[in-house]
Order: structure tokens, then C-alpha cells, then sequence
């Protein structure tokens, strides 16, 4: 199968009516490695990045109540800044780049799951003002 590893996505392809912060970013804890009164953090297997993990909202308003919240999480060596909060909005809207999906089988539901990955996080570009893709590049984020 030529499919192997995370999947890479783009923020649209995830979350085409965006997503809202809902939690505090945590550091994700290695519970494998961990031991009673000695906590050890997550680092992902491939680039060695610490994983921290922030709780978003779907703004699809088809989605499942049971649904709407996802577990994102972000490798990065520091804690992620969570973007400043808009006027008149009770959650702070949020955008992700270098997403990545893997699927997996949840062991409580056995029902096909996806764990979501980012690099970094930020406020929304403005719909007046579109990325501009670089020459030859993709704008996959």
C-alpha cells in the first residue's frame, strides 16, 4: 500500500467552517513512560518535538453535538501561543498549518477514529485577503 504514516491535509479539508479554541493547550504526558510521582511528556516519534494538545470546536453546523470537539495536537518545542480573541466572540477562532491525519480504531467504539496533527497554530487569515501561493509551491498547509 503506497499510504503509509499521518496523512498530510489541509486546515479547509479538516475544518472547511473553521474551528474555535475551547480548552487551556496542555503538554500531552507519555503515560507509557511516566511512573508515579515522575510525569514524562510526549515527544513525536518522528522529529522529536514535544506534543501538546488543544481542544477545538467544529463550526460545521452539521456536525453531531457528540461530534463538534476534536483533540488537536501541535509539535512544537515550545507551547503553542493561543491567538488573540475577537470583539464580541465568546471562543477564539483558529487556524492550523502542516496538519496531518492518521487513522486508527477506537478501542472503546471500534469504529474507524482520526488523530489530527499540526505544526503551529494562528488567528484566520482574513477572506479579504487570501494566502498567496508561491510560484511552483503548493499552499498545503
Amino acid at each position: 500500500m503506497a499510504i503509509q504514516g499521518p496523512i498530510p491535509v489541509r486546515f479547509e479539508q479538516v475544518f472547511p467552517h473553521g474551528c474555535f479554541i475551547v480548552g487551556e493547550v496542555e503538554q500531552v504526558k507519555d503515560f507509557d513512560a511516566s511512573s508515579k510521582g515522575r510525569t514524562v511528556y510526549a515527544k513525536d516519534k518522528t522529529t522529536g518535538e514535544l506534543v501538546w494538545q488543544v481542544a477545538v470546536m467544529d463550526a460545521d453546523p452539521t456536525v453531531k453535538a457528540g461530534q463538534k470537539t476534536v483533540a488537536v495536537k501541535i509539535l512544537s518545542p515550545v507551547q503553542p501561543v493561543v491567538p488573540a480573541a475577537l470583539p464580541g466572540l465568546p471562543f477564539v477562532p483558529v487556524e492550523f498549518d502542516g496538519m496531518t491525519a492518521t487513522a486508527y480504531v477506537g478501542q472503546n467504539t471500534g469504529r474507524l477514529a482520526w488523530s489530527i496533527r499540526a505544526t503551529a497554530m494562528r488567528a484566520p487569515r482574513s477572506a479579504a485577503a487570501p494566502a498567496k501561493a508561491s510560484a511552483g509551491k503548493d499552499v498545503a498547509a
